[in-house]
C-alpha cells in the first residue's frame, strides 16, 4: 500500500510537469483560438466600419482685428524770432589785431568762440536779426571818422556760427569807408550767405518752415522817413509778409529812455501795420513797449561789441518772440520773453584795469542776481540810472 501511494504521487508530479509544458509552447507561440481566414476582415476595413469615437469639440481662438495707428490731430506751430544788438565783429583800427585786447585777438580764429555762451538760443529759432555796425573788407581802405570798423570777411562766420540770419546795415557805420567799403560788405554776406537789410529797403525773407518775414531797415540822420516805412510795410503785406519787422538805427547814446521822436516814429509803424520795432544805436538798452497790438524795442544796446575794450554799460538782453500759426495760417503772438545778458564773460570790477577787458563774449546773467535786475529794470523802463555822459575814452586801448 505504501508502494502504490509512492507511485500515484510520482505519476501525479509527471502529469502536472507535463501540462505545465504544453501551455508554455503554446503561450510562447502566441495560441489563440484558430480563426478562419476566409472569414477574416481587413484591418483598415474593420477600422472603417467600426463605431466612431467621439472627440471633445475644440473652439478655435479667434486672431484679433490689428488696431489701427490714429491719425495725429494737426496742431498750430510755433515759430521764435530772437533779436539781438549790435555786432562790431573787429576792434578800432589803432588796436592791432595781434594784441590779446582785441576783437581777433581774442578769437583767434575761432569764429565760434564770440556766441559760444548764447548761440543756444539761437540754433533752433526760427529767425534771428541783428545790427551789424561795422564794415567787411579785407583792402585797407581809408575812412575820415573818428571811429571806424573794418573786419576780414571772413569774420562774417561769427554770424553763421552765432545762427544770426539776417542783419540790417543801415546804420552809421555803414559808410565808414564809404561806398568802396559798403559793397565790399554787401559782397561778403552774400558770400557767406547771410541776408542783409539796405537803407530804405523792405523785403520780405521766407524761413525754413515756410514764415515769410518782412524787414525794413532805416538810418536817416536819427529821423527815419515814417512815409518811407508806411509805403515799405504795405509793399510787404501785399508781397505776402506774415509779419513784419521796422529796424531804426536812432535815437541819442547812452540814453536809457527813447526820445519823442523815437515813440512818433515807432508809434506811427505800428499804426501802419508793422507788427515789431528793432531799435539799435544808443549802446544801451531802452524800455520795451507794447503798443496797439505791436511790440517796439527802443534799443537792445550792444552784443558782441569790438568797438569797446571796456564798454560804458556791459548790460544786454535777448528778445524773443513766439508766433503761433494756426491751422488756416492766422498768425498771432503767443508772448516773448528777455535773456538779460553782459556783453562780456568777464566780471566787471570799479574802474577799467587790465582784467577788466571786454572779451567779446555776451554772457547771460544768472536769474535772480542783481545785474540780472538791473536789465529788466532798463527794459521795462524802471531803471534809475542817469543818461548821457557816453565814455569813449576806452573804446580802443594802447595795449598790444
Amino acid at each position: 500500500m505504501k508502494r502504490f501511494t509512492q507511485f500515484l504521487i510520482l505519476f501525479l508530479l509527471v502529469l502536472s510537469l507535463a501540462v505545465l509544458q504544453y501551455f508554455r509552447i503554446h503561450l510562447d507561440e502566441g495560441s489563440s483560438v484558430p480563426v478562419d481566414s476566409s472569414t477574416s476582415v481587413p484591418v483598415a476595413e474593420s477600422i472603417a466600419t467600426a463605431a466612431p469615437v467621439s472627440s471633445p469639440e475644440v473652439t478655435p481662438t479667434p486672431t484679433p482685428e490689428p488696431t489701427p495707428t490714429p491719425t495725429p490731430e494737426p496742431t498750430p506751430e510755433l515759430f521764435t524770432i530772437s533779436v539781438i544788438g549790435d555786432q562790431t565783429l573787429t576792434s578800432h583800427q589803432n588796436l592791432s589785431d595781434e594784441s590779446e585786447y582785441s576783437y581777433n585777438g581774442r578769437m583767434k580764429g575761432d569764429y565760434s568762440y564770440p556766441f559760444s555762451n548764447t548761440v543756444q538760443y539761437f540754433e533752433n529759432d526760427e529767425f534771428t536779426i541783428t545790427n551789424l555796425e561795422c564794415s567787411l573788407s579785407d583792402q585797407r581802405m581809408y575812412s575820415e571818422q573818428t571811429f571806424y570798423f573794418r573786419a576780414p570777411t571772413a569774420n562774417a562766420q561769427v554770424l553763421i556760427e552765432g545762427g544770426v540770419d539776417f542783419v540790417t546795415t543801415a546804420n552809421n557805420h555803414s559808410l565808414d569807408f564809404g561806398q568802396a567799403g559798403l559793397q565790399a560788405t554787401y559782397a561778403a554776406l552774400e558770400e557767406y550767405g547771410i541776408a542783409y537789410g539796405k537803407e530804405n529797403e523792405g523785403q520780405v525773407i521766407e524761413t525754413p518752415h515756410g514764415l515769410k518775414i518782412g524787414v525794413y531797415c532805416a538810418y536817416d540822420d536819427f529821423h527815419p522817413n515814417v512815409d518811407k516805412a508806411a509805403e515799405a510795410i504795405s509793399q510787404m503785406k501785399a508781397d505776402g509778409a506774415d509779419y513784419i519787422i521796422c529796424a531804426f538805427h536812432w535815437g541819442q547814446e547812452l540814453f536809457y529812455q527813447p526820445n519823442d521822436s523815437q515813440i512818433t516814429i515807432g508809434h506811427a509803424c505800428i499804426d501802419a501795420g508793422a507788427d515789431l520795432i528793432f531799435g539799435c544805436h544808443s549802446h544801451c538798452l531802452q524800455p520795451i513797449e507794447e503798443y496797439n497790438g505791436g511790440i517796439i524795442l527802443y534799443s537792445m544796446g550792444e552784443f558782441s561789441f569790438g568797438g569797446s575794450t571796456s564798454p560804458t554799460d556791459r548790460d544786454t538782453a535777448i528778445f524773443q518772440l513766439t508766433l503761433k500759426r494756426d491751422l488756416d495760417g492766422t498768425i498771432t503772438v503767443d508772448g516773448w520773453k528777455v535773456v538779460p545778458c553782459c556783453v562780456s564773460s568777464r566780471p566787471v570790477y570799479e574802474g577799467y584795469t587790465l582784467d577788466n577787458y571786454n572779451d567779446y563774449c555776451p554772457t547771460p546773467y544768472e536769474e535772480g542776481s542783481e545785474d540780472y535786475e538791473r536789465v529788466i529794470s532798463k527794459l521795462n523802463g524802471t531803471y534809475e540810472g542817469a543818461s548821457g555822459g557816453a565814455d569813449y575814452s576806452n573804446w580802443y586801448s594802447s595795449y598790444g
